[in-house]
């Protein structure tokens, strides 16, 4: 039991060289079941540090939000990489590193002197992962190579952008930052599968992946419709192309959910809702039929939902058929499924004396090695002295 508390992950040394959300996102995966993550920031620290919101007892605009939620269970150390001692210590720790972690535009690694190729003369084994707004010139050079690239250029470019909105003509950002987060995940799989072919064969690789690249695999459908029918995926608004009823529907006190995916629940539906005529109608009996009405279709159901409240349309359709209320953050937190299963998590604040924060706990559930007791997010360069200590100037272990 004592060995499980570690974490699945226990042992596995990274390097994390990243900021603001994607990377981040990713080290936090792996920090989160039992990784050692060392967060290597420069004398400014991870931007996203900055960024916000800041609670009021902060006075020192140390702790944003946007950086507590993603760096729990991390260590830092603080250094220069302009200078050659920084660098020489880099080169130090990549020898006992199974994984480092950047994203920054391609060649500023290799301008550092720490660029993949010449980090292998130090650690064969190293899984050198990045992730880059267009990827890197290794796996392909993209004409945007170049580009800054943040979530909102991902969403747009990849696809993500022009498939949500209200309608045709209306492109429309995701409100989670989908192109960071959706990559970073992303990372944090190959990252592992990475590591188990260097545990198995003794040699590292380089992991690339591109912003844009992972946003058109989330993206998907988009790519299908366009082959098979010539079509381009437009907005659909609170709908779906090809289901109906499928979508976000209007209730007495807010909206919920239903999915209508099969046509046993199209039956199911019409007899909650106590429409015979519905359930009797040859039109609307199949998937195919209930596309090529789905304006009335959906029209019809939401007529119906909005002369209930969500409680009621819960307790009619809950468990019948694919249903669920539209939450806010204040409904998430009362939520009992977010109790039972443990999707609030409490941090222990860094300065002692203080409260704590709440942030998004890690989904993921091993039945064996459970995830690890979380810590605070670290100060900044707060690690430094152990984690250095055995590395002398010119950057070899004393």
């Amino acid at each position: 039991m004592a060995e499980a508390s570690k974490g699945i992950l226990a042992g596995l040394r990274v390097l994390d060289f990243s900021r603001m959300l994607s990377g981040p996102y990713c080290t936090m995966m792996l920090a989160d079941h039992g990784a050692e993550v060392i967060k290597i920031e420069s004398p400014e620290g991870d931007t996203s540090r900055s960024n916000g919101p800041f609670r009021a007892d902060d006075n020192d605009k140390m702790w944003a939000g946007y950086f507590v939620s993603l760096n729990r269970n991390k260590q830092s150390i603080c250094l220069d990489l302009k200078t050659t001692e920084a660098r020489l210590q880099i080169r130090s720790l990549v020898k006992s590193a199974h994984v480092l972690v950047e994203n920054f535009r391609p060649g500023v690694m290799e301008r550092l002197g720490l660029g993949y190729e010449a980090l292998l003369e130090d650690n064969p084994a190293l899984v050198y992962a990045a992730i880059r707004g267009f990827g890197d010139p290794r796996s392909g050079e993209s004409p945007y190579a170049q580009w800054p690239s943040y979530d909102v250029v991902a969403q747009a470019m990849g696809g993500l952008m022009s498939m949500t909105g209200q309608g045709p003509g209306s492109p429309m950002k995701t409100g989670p930052g989908i192109g960071d987060i959706f990559t970073g995940m992303m990372m944090s799989f190959a990252i592992i599968a990475a590591v188990r072919h260097a545990e198995r064969t003794g040699q590292g690789q380089f992991v690339d992946i591109g912003m844009y690249d992972a946003i058109l695999s989330l993206c998907e459908r988009l790519v299908y419709l366009y082959d098979m029918e010539g079509q381009i995926a437009e907005p659909a608004g609170n709908g779906h192309p090809l289901l109906a009823p499928f979508g976000i529907f209007p209730a007495s006190d807010g909206w919920v959910s239903i999915g209508v995916v099969d046509d046993a629940f199209w039956r199911e539906l019409a007899r909650i809702m106590q429409r015979d005529d519905l359930l009797n109608d040859p039109r609307l009996a199949t998937k195919t039929g209930r596309r090529r009405h789905a304006q009335d279709v959906n029209a019809t159901v939401s007529d119906w939902t909005r002369c209930h409240s969500k409680a009621t349309l819960g307790n009619l359709l809950g468990g019948r058929l694919p249903f669920g209320p539209v939450n806010d953050a204040a409904d998430i937190f009362r939520d009992p499924h977010v109790t039972a299963r443990g999707m609030i998590a409490e941090l222990p604040h860094a300065e002692p004396g203080k409260a704590g924060w709440r942030v998004a706990a890690n989904p993921i559930h091993f039945s064996k090695t459970p995830a690890v007791p979380l810590t605070a997010p670290p100060e900044l360069g707060q690690d430094n002295d152990n984690l250095l200590r055995h590395v002398d100037r010119a950057g070899t272990d004393e």
